[in-house]
């Protein structure tokens, strides 16, 4: 083997989602069912308009979700614990800026024993005040550490400035909101968005008809339909400033730029997706070889695209020298204006065009990489077929088209801007 001669580059075929079947369970909930994979091992999600959209008091939604497994009438959270674990299962409700989310890993042969569990966590959970109290509490304290952190004191400030304090995706956690949280208001939460009327599901695995049946059987009657959720999005033009937070205890300065955009139903998504992993997005992108690589001003610089189901934003950071500053943000427009003005290399672009399919490909590698992509479209509400046409964007777009939406997105003068150090 000559090492000093690079292996010949392979195709990677025909890169499409998944086939998956779709279900209609008695109460009316849909069912997205991947059968992929070798191992009798399930993943079922439950996902539910249950996120700040829908909250009608601030945090209530993340309390919600977290405590929901906290215990029912009949078993405490101890006890559920227990017997997700005795049967080799886990039990989470990850945080979700829009969804109430409950995920189960299972054995196919434990599938129905969990169900039973899960019907009577989603049904009857009771949120009990010593375990709402210790909620508080410990996520007091949690802020209080994070207030010490410059790129989360960066990240709220930015987000706050892009969207408003009173807008779902841009109030702060704050004591006093921690502290104003009553078991009342997650009762009510629950009441409200936790039915099946805001539900979908998703199943991946080696399934078969039998899991159908199952999840018919437990959630398909145990599951009321509801009123659906409505969304509360106030309508809000963000205000372009540029603010410097001193904290004078800071080994560094964090540095965070950011425009608003649009969710990823937008016709200019897949061209932003694409730019966005151009300029920072990869570690061979344009601010990582400048900044990091050349002239090693920081250890990490990344820009990330951010969807929600109702808006999104995208948004530079990095940490770096107090004394770097502004050579720093010098450089990030400098890269954002040479995307406008100069047209991308043909070389450059086909390395990029590579990495996005070879990402693509680990993203829908097994059932339960596949079930995330799913599961971020349909919960979206973005047409599954916009899958296939992110793909075709990539192979056919050209360094003229994406020179064009950096001109309309990448204009210095539409970014926020917050610095937090010395």
């Amino acid at each position: 083997m000559d090492r000093k001669r690079s292996p010949k580059l392979s195709s990677y075929g025909d890169l499409r989602l998944p086939d998956y079947k779709k279900h209609q369970i008695s109460n009316g909930i849909e069912v997205y069912e991947l059968s992929m994979g070798t191992q009798d091992v399930l993943k079922l999600e439950l996902v539910f308009d249950a996120g700040r959209p829908f909250e009608e008091k601030k945090l209530v939604a993340r309390a919600t979700n977290t405590l929901i497994k906290e215990g029912t009438s009949k078993l405490s959270g101890a006890q559920i614990a227990e017997r997700i674990d005795f049967y080799g299962s886990s039990l989470s409700t990850p945080v979700s800026l829009d969804h109430g989310n409950l995920i189960i890993y299972c054995l196919k042969k434990h599938f129905e024993a969990i169900l039973k569990i899960v019907s009577e966590v989603l049904t009857d959970p009771i949120f009990p005040k010593s375990d709402l109290q210790l909620f508080i509490e410990s996520s007091i304290k949690r802020f209080e550490v994070d207030q010490e952190r410059g790129d989360v004191i960066a990240y709220r400030a930015l987000t706050e400035d892009l969207f408003g304090v009173d807008h779902p995706y841009g109030y702060n956690s704050s004591n006093e909101l921690y502290r104003a949280l009553e078991k009342r208001d997650l009762q009510l939460h629950h009441q409200r968005t936790y039915n099946a009327s805001n539900c979908v599901m998703f199943l991946a695995g080696n399934t078969d008809e039998n899991c159908i049946f199952l999840l018919d059987k437990y959630l398909g009657s145990s599951l009321k339909k509801g009123t659906k959720s409505t969304p509360i999005i106030p309508e809000r033009i963000p205000a372009i400033q540029k603010r410097n937070i001193s904290k004078s205890n800071s080994l560094q300065s964090s540095i965070r730029l950011g425009r608003k955009l649009f969710n990823r139903a937008h016709d200019d998504f897949k061209g932003l997706y694409v730019l966005n992993t151009l300029l920072g997005g990869f570690f061979g992108s344009r601010l990582m070889r400048n900044i990091r690589e050349d002239k090693g001003l920081t250890y990490n610089i990344f820009s990330s695209l951010d969807t929600m189901t109702y808006d999104g934003y995208l948004y530079i950071g990095s940490e770096v020298d107090s004394d770097s500053v502004d050579e720093v943000r010098e450089e990030i427009y400098k890269e954002m204006k040479n995307l406008r003005t100069q047209v991308i290399p043909n070389d450059e672009l086909q390395m990029l065009k590579n990495y996005l399919k070879g990402n693509i490909l680990s993203m829908i590698d097994g059932p339960i990489n596949t079930e995330e992509v799913l599961k971020v479209y349909v919960c979206d509400g973005v047409p599954l077929e916009h899958f296939d046409h992110l793909i075709q964007y990539i192979d056919s777009c050209t360094a003229e088209g994406l020179m064009a939406l950096a001109h309309t997105y990448l204009d210095e003068k539409d970014f926020c801007e917050v610095v937090v150090g010395k």
